[in-house]
């Protein structure tokens, strides 16, 4: 359901009065939007039309309409260990954007300007969630997809929090699912040294406490060795893995050509985005602004075939870069790439420089690369 179709419903469900609810309403909320997911991608993987494909994305059912469900099913009743793991799901499929701080009212932020907005409702869901996994379950059994969800809730506090249930939770199952998060977290902080042999330690305590566990259908075992290989392979400074596949023609294409330049590596698809086009405006301003100079774009999409066809060959088409075709994710395995859009910017040695969303980021990075790049030798 696209976000515009149900946002009028939000103040309604919103203020509707909390109730307990209970593990089978929960059940259902989570059922009735697997399912909902689970015809979605039979629709979007029997088309190959472009177009239609395009207008199918923004069919996909909102998580954030099931998240809000599930808040009201559970915010009666968070101190009952029954909740942690509906509690956990709210987590994992809560977006990005659904965290941002609702809109203040505006004769709030005219008499107090430096006031921020309050919290939009899932926001606040997260911070309560965590408060009172906190003061309730620290030492409950059922944490381990507690745990890991965390790691996706973009809570500041969520560090802080495995970081207790590791020291506290009597598990040493719990305990190791837990440094696992916090490995994970840490990730995001940097690449020095102390950051690097902290995330070794904890990764190395997931595997031996935890390695035979589960959360979700996915082994911890599993979860673990992608981060070691992430800190092997896909770390600041590390010399990106070389792909070697096809274009949407046929033709090959590796990343090992394109040394001595500047590479931004894509991974995205056509419903990477909710704004499909803003992503190709920034791609096209990239390769605007850095046209004559040793700079490359290159896509790796994982569309059906026809797919990328249609995207490159429609008149006025914006898709003007090379793209590996990716149908299968194995090009995509090897970056261990989780959600999409999502740009490497690597330098002419293939070394990694910096990754995230496209952006202005990935702009300056690629600018300062550049410069570097183009400086005259230092005096001997």
């Amino acid at each position: 359901m696209h976000p515009s179709r149900w946002l009028p419903l939000v103040p309604i469900v919103l203020a509707a009065p909390a109730h307990a609810g209970s593990p089978a309403e929960a059940a259902r909320i989570r059922q009735e939007f697997t399912l909902r997911n689970e015809r979605w991608e039979l629709q979007i993987k029997a088309t190959a039309d472009a177009t239609a494909r395009q207008a199918l994305w923004k069919e996909k059912p909102n998580p954030q309409e099931y998240a809000l469900q599930m808040w009201n099913c559970l915010r009666p009743s968070l101190a009952e260990d029954w909740t942690l793991e509906p509690g956990a799901w709210l987590l994992r499929i809560t977006p990005a954007q659904a965290l941002a701080p609702a809109p203040a009212d505006i004769d709030t932020v005219n008499a107090n300007p430096d006031r921020k907005g309050p919290r939009s409702p899932l926001a606040e869901a997260v911070l309560k969630i965590r408060e009172t996994v906190e003061k309730y379950h620290l030492r409950s059994p059922k944490l381990a997809p507690m745990c890991l969800a965390l790691v996706s809730a973009r809570d500041p506090g969520a560090l802080s929090l495995l970081q207790k249930i590791e020291a506290q939770n009597p598990d040493p199952k719990v305990q190791g699912v837990a440094a696992l998060g916090q490995a994970m977290i840490l990730k995001g902080i940097g690449d020095d040294a102390d950051v690097m042999k902290k995330r070794l330690t904890l990764l190395r305590k997931a595997i031996v406490n935890a390695g035979d566990q589960e959360v979700d259908g996915v082994s911890i075992s599993h979860l673990a060795e992608d981060e070691l290989y992430i800190i092997l392979h896909l770390s600041k400074g590390r010399e990106a893995p070389d792909l070697d596949g096809a274009d949407s023609a046929g033709k090959q294409i590796r990343l090992s050509d394109y040394k001595g330049k500047v590479v931004v590596l894509l991974f995205w698809n056509s419903g990477s985005t909710d704004d499909l086009d803003h992503l190709l405006e920034l791609t096209g301003s990239m390769q605007k602004k850095f046209a004559n100079k040793p700079f490359a774009l290159i896509g790796v999409n994982n569309d059906p075939l026809k797919t990328l066809r249609d995207l490159q060959q429609i008149e006025g088409s914006k898709v003007t870069w090379p793209n590996y075709s990716d149908p299968t994710d194995k090009l995509a395995k090897e970056y261990r790439v989780g959600t999409r859009p999502l740009a490497y910017v690597l330098g002419p040695d293939r070394t990694i420089q910096y990754f995230g969303a496209p952006g202005s980021f990935v702009e300056l990075a690629v600018e300062a690369l550049l410069s570097e790049g183009m400086k005259p030798p230092s005096p001997r």
